[in-house]
Formats: structure tokens, C-alpha cells, sequence
């Protein structure tokens, strides 16, 4: 027997009793007709519903207004919704698939029958806007599946069909209609199309098959991005225009950075002598923190049989993202796809006691990973990658400070680099998947989980969690930073494996002289030097710290009478680990200037008639006013300096 009245707990945690049944836009009425009109939705029990949703349960509620992050995600689903309505209303015989929200915009799927180009994407846009211009309410109804299944079958709409066969026979069928459009979906869904408002666009047209399999039809996948209010759309737009004239790609070519070449294979980048010197930068920065913090260097194989693979579980995990096996005097090796099993090996390979532990093993090991085609981006998703890996060991004890200084390291990259803005993820297990996607030891998940949280906890870092993304063998911290210009990457990781240590027989002798499993933390707080010199290069736009600029000076003489000083100012530069080049072309001055501007160098030295007879310099600095008679072995140690302590000077 249902209760008549129901207890509504509101964010302030005060308590009111409501008829059962009382909706969202009636609690709020009752408030004010104010906040009635400004409402969007409601939050029941922490879910996100429609505002007019009968309220049957003793529940915590929020109303949602158009100020609420949740409202992102209402707005581009109900404006998937009607770009879709657009679509069809302009095309006649087109079926809709699958149209969700997702990061700052939606998108839906479509199987056309005639083709639809990127130039058609203005006339959908302009029908979307009379459409959310009437106000269409939108309305949730209920169906039978069967009923379901043949309006469906009716109109012509295969793929819709085709979802709800495969829904569970218990989960409800919801309709949400649109004046007289209609489409299969769960919801919620704001009140009516015009509070989507007019802050949206439509972006692109791409291929998508059908459910993600390459073997289903090629569907066109239109993309959209929409916001609360049209500055936020027009911030996002001018984010994306700097994001383009950032792209990785074009600099790190421009800045002969790195390249591909076809013959040698998609996703295996080539380090030109720029991106070498980056590269070695990173890696002395890396080294010098490590052998700070107490750090063994090790060297391991770029290929293993693949029985170590199978001990450690990454066969059976990650297969699908490893190179086929290869056939050496009848046994079956592979390209190492990541570090760990060969650290344990080298744990392994010496009786250890509890005295040397925590034991820390690091190398920047190069590393294989077969990423679909379709899957390779630039620097960002390669299929070679050199990773800033690290294996920590160590007892129960001396987990948490191991693994905050771990969170630290990443914070003192984060000041050098000048990342302002960044995000520390808690990925946590599935108790659903446990023998599955998970290693099926639901104790020690419980165990691990709350040491993670707990050390995050005491080192006082802000961090939020997401259940369902963690390691197969274990929880991890995957951290997210943002660009100068707001553009998220995924930079690191900070993983606990408690299961694998046991799997290869990994011990430790303690104080009572009993052998005991040690925990082990993957760490790679620089993640790969592709993805993170992609981040740098988008991050600083080219304009690079001083300290990992492949050049840091050139030299410029005004005419060829000056190569001598000129030159003498070079072999200084040199004498001083300055990385400095000289231009010595018969080129006019302004054309030498240029020419450095261009190459992002951060310091010109100019030469002239004056700088000559002075034995002095003059300076034109990136970001900085330019400087005149300037003593050149005072400044040059000046720069050193600098150098040495990686200031960060680009802003």
C-alpha cells in the first residue's frame, strides 16, 4: 500500500511532507512562480528527472535552474533530440539511431538515404531554430514493447527496433515526443524545446558504424556543441579557432619537432634533432627528480615471450591492443605493450627483506600498442610510446606517504610546466565485473580503494571518484590537466596493483622473518613523451620555457663585418651549455628576425657596428622589451641561471 503523503528533504536539508505523487514543478510552484519558471528539472535521490515526474518515495531533491552544471547535459540532449527532428523533417527517409550527449556538445547518428554534406549542416541549424522557436513541450510517455516494436517497424526504423530487442524484457520503454516527432529514449528531458535556447551550432559530419562495429553499415554522424548561454558558446568557439592554430601537428612540423612516414609505419613517430633535444630535457628533469627521490634506473626488452605476458594477466586483458605474436624457435614473443611484468622480474631477481624496501625501480621504456587506424592522432595516440614508468614496492606501512609523494611529484610538474588548472580521478572497480574487466579479489578492492582515498584524504588533494574505470589488478589516480587556452588532455597515472605481485611470487622477508607479498604502485607522473610533448607543444603554442627550447639563442650579425664578434658571443654561449645557433645568411636584418620569430626561438642576440666597438650585446626577448648595451658575460650567466632552474617565463 502506497503512502499518502511523502517526506521531501531539499538541499539545506530542511524537511517538508508532500502528497504522493507531487511533482517537481509543484514543489518548486510552491515556493514561488519565480522559481517555477526558472526550473529546468529535478534531482531525485541523486538522479537527474523531468521536472513534472511524480514524486512517489521519501526523497532528497535539488531543482535544477539553467545556472546548475547539470543543466549542460540536459540542454545538448534535448538538442540532439531536435537536430534529429531537423534532419528528418529535411530529409524524408532518413531513420535516427543513437543521438547522445556528450563532452561540450551531442551528436547523433544517421543512416541517410540520400548523402548528406557539410554544407547542409546551416539549413539543419535553421531548422532547429524554428523548431525550439514554437516551444515544444516535451512529453514522456510509456509503451508496450510490442507496441513499441511495431510503430517502429512501421516507419521504417530498423535501428530503433533493433535497440529495444535488445533491451532487457523488464527495463520500461519510454517515448519522448516533440509536438508530433517522436523518438525511443530515457530521458530527462527539460520542458519544452525553448528552454534549449539559441547557444548551440552545429559542428561537423563524420562516419560512424553503426554500434561501433566495422563490420555494421556506415551511418553520418552529425556533431553539435551547445551551451547555457551564447558567451559560453562563443568562449568555446574562440577556444577551438586558438585550439586549431595550436594543433600539434602543424608546429611540431613547422618546428621540425617530429614526423611519420609511411614507410615506416602509422603511429610511429620519427624524433627529428628538435624533438630529440625536447626529449632529452624531459628526461634529464625526470632523472634528476627521481634520483632525488630515490629512484633505481633500469633497462628492460623491447620484446618477451609471451608466457610472461600470461602470468601477469595482460594477455588476457589487453590482447586486443597488442602486436600479434611473433614466432622465435618455436616459442611466441611479443612487443612489450607496457613495463611492469619486466620490473617484477627485476625485483625478483634478488632476495629482498624489509630493510630495502621501499624499493623503487624507474626507466623511460619504450613501449607497443596496436591503436586502430581510425584510432591514430598525431603525438596523442601512437602505437610506439616512451613512458615515464616506475614501479614502487614497498610494505602496507609505507604505502600512503609512497604514494603521496608520487601525487606531489605530479604537482611540482604541474608549477615547472605552468599548468594552472588540473584533476586528480580516483578510478575505482565494478563489485559487477569482478572475474571479468577486474581481478576477483573484492576484499583487498575494498582494502586498496580506501588506502587510496585515505592518502589523498591526508594530503589534503582535491580529487573525485569514478566508480568503473580502474586497472584490472587494481585502483588508480588517472590525472587530467588543461591547457593554457582550457583544452583537457590526459596527462599521468598513479595505479596500486595488489594482485599481480602475488602472481609472480614477488616476497620480502620481514622484521619476524616471514615472507610477505609487498604492494606495488605504477606511477608515470609524465606519462609518455608523445602525448606529453603534444600537450607542450598545444600548452605553450610553440613558445617554449627557455630551458627546453631546442634553440635558446640565435645569434644575429647585422652584416657579414660582424661575423667575428658574432661568433666570439656563440663560442661563449657554447662554453655555457647554451644551446644557440648563428645566422650568418646573407639576408637583410628585419628577414633574420623574422626567421627566428617564426622558428619560436626565445632570445635573439643582435650585432651590430655598435655592439662591436662596445664588446657589448643587445637583446630582442619573446614576451620581453628588447635591451640595449648589455654586458654579454654578465647576461649569458644570467641565462644559465634561468636554465638551470627551469624558470618558466612564457607568460
Amino acid at each position: 500500500m502506497s503512502k499518502k503523503n511523502i517526506n521531501v528533504t531539499f538541499p539545506d536539508g530542511r524537511v517538508s511532507d508532500y502528497p504522493n505523487g507531487t511533482n517537481g514543478y509543484e514543489i518548486a510552484n510552491g515556493i514561488s512562480p519565480g522559481l517555477a519558471k526558472a526550473s529546468l528539472a529535478i534531482e531525485i535521490n541523486g538522479k537527474v528527472s523531468d521536472l513534472n515526474l511524480p514524486i512517489t518515495v521519501d526523497a532528497s531533491i535539488k531543482i535544477i535552474k539553467r545556472e546548475n552544471d547539470e543543466t549542460l547535459e540536459l540542454i545538448r540532449h534535448d538538442c540532439a533530440h531536435v537536430m534529429a527532428e531537423a534532419v528528418q523533417e529535411l530529409f524524408p527517409g532518413t531513420q535516427v539511431t543513437i543521438g547522445p550527449a556528450i563532452d561540450n556538445g551531442f551528436y547523433y547518428d544517421f543512416s541517410f538515404k540520400n548523402p548528406c554534406v557539410y554544407e547542409d549542416l546551416e539549413k539543419i541549424e535553421n531548422k532547429m531554430f524554428e523548431i525550439i522557436g514554437k516551444g515544444l513541450p516535451f512529453v514522456r510517455e510509456v509503451w508496450e514493447r510490442n507496441d513499441a516494436i511495431d510503430y517502429f517497424n512501421s516507419v521504417g526504423e530498423k535501428y530503433k527496433t533493433e535497440i529495444i530487442n535488445d533491451l532487457p524484457r523488464d527495463e520500461q520503454i519510454t517515448i519522448y515526443k516533440q509536438g508530433e516527432w517522436l523518438d525511443l529514449c530515457r530521458g530527462p528531458h527539460m520542458p519544452t524545446t525553448a528552454h534549449i535556447g539559441k547557444a548551440f551550432k552545429l559542428m561537423k559530419i563524420a562516419g560512424a558504424y553503426w554500434r561501433g562495429d566495422e563490420k555494421n553499415e556506415m551511418l553520418t554522424r552529425i556533431y553539435g556543441t551547445a551551451w547555457r548561454t551564447e558567451k559560453e558558446l562563443k568562449t568555446y568557439l574562440n577556444m577551438l579557432n586558438e585550439a586549431e592554430k595550436r594543433d600539434h601537428r602543424k608546429i611540431g612540423k613547422q618546428l621540425k619537432i617530429f614526423t611519420f612516414d609511411d614507410e615506416v609505419g602509422a603511429g610511429l613517430p620519427l624524433w627529428l634533432p628538435n624533438g630529440s633535444i625536447i626529449i632529452e630535457e624531459l628526461e634529464k628533469l625526470a632523472k634528476e627528480t627521481e634520483d632525488l627521490a630515490g629512484y633505481d634506473r633500469v633497462r628492460t626488452p623491447h620484446i618477451t615471450k609471451g608466457s610472461l605476458y600470461e602470468k601477469s594477466g595482460h594477455l588476457s586483458h589487453y590482447k586486443d591492443s597488442m602486436f600479434p605474436a611473433m614466432d622465435i624457435d618455436g616459442n611466441e614473443y611479443y612487443l612489450k605493450p607496457m613495463n611492469c611484468p619486466h620490473h617484477h622480474k627485476i625485483y625478483s631477481s634478488l632476495p629482498r627483506t624489509y630493510r630495502e624496501l621501499p624499493i623503487r625501480l624507474a626507466e623511460y621504456g619504450t613501449c607497443y600498442r596496436y591503436e586502430k587506424s581510425g584510432q591514430l592522432f598525431g603525438l596523442m595516440r601512437v602505437r610506439s610510446m616512451q613512458m615515464n614508468d616506475a614501479h614502487i614496492y614497498c610494505t602496507e606501512d609505507q604505502f600512503k606517504e609512497e604514494f603521496l609523494a608520487v601525487c606531489n611529484m605530479y604537482l611540482k610538474y604541474f608549477e615547472i610546466f605552468g599548468i594552472e588548472k588540473y584533476e586528480m580521478r580516483l578510478s575505482l572497480h565494478d563489485p559487477k565485473k569482478l572475474g571479468k574487466k577486474y581481478v576477483d579479489e573484492p576484499k583487498l578492492w575494498i582494502k586498496t580503494e580506501k588506502l587510496v582515498r585515505e592518502a589523498l584524504e591526508d594530503g589534503k588533494l582535491n580529487f573525485i571518484e569514478i566508480p568503473g574505470e580502474a586497472a584490472f589488478y587494481g585502483p588508480k589516480i588517472d590525472v587530467q590537466v588543461w591547457s593554457a587556452i582550457g583544452k583537457e588532455f590526459t596527462l599521468a597515472t598513479n595505479q596500486v596493483d595488489f594482485a599481480i605481485p602475488s602472481k609472480f611470487n614477488l616476497t620480502y622477508v620481514d622484521s619476524n622473518n616471514e615472507n610477505k607479498t609487498p604492494l606495488c604502485i605504477h606511477r608515470a607522473p609524465l606519462g609518455t613523451h608523445e602525448r606529453f610533448i603534444g600537450f607542450l607543444i598545444e600548452h605553450f603554442a610553440g613558445n617554449f620555457p627557455l630551458w627546453v627550447s631546442p634553440t635558446q639563442v640565435m645569434v644575429i650579425p647585422i652584416s657579414d663585418k660582424f661575423n667575428e664578434y658574432s661568433n666570439k658571443i656563440l663560442k661563449i654561449l657554447k662554453s655555457h651549455s647554451i644551446r644557440s645557433k648563428i645566422d650568418i645568411r646573407n639576408e637583410k636584418m628585419g628577414a633574420k628576425i623574422r626567421n627566428a620569430e617564426i622558428d619560436k626561438i626565445p632570445i635573439m642576440i643582435i650585432i651590430g657596428e655598435k655592439e662591436v666597438k662596445k664588446e657589448c650585446i643587445s637583446i630582442r626577448r619573446r614576451f620581453e622589451g628588447n635591451k640595449n648595451e648589455v654586458d654579454p658575460i654578465a647576461y649569458i650567466s644570467e641565462l644559465k641561471k634561468e636554465i638551470d632552474i627551469r624558470l618558466n617565463k612564457t607568460r
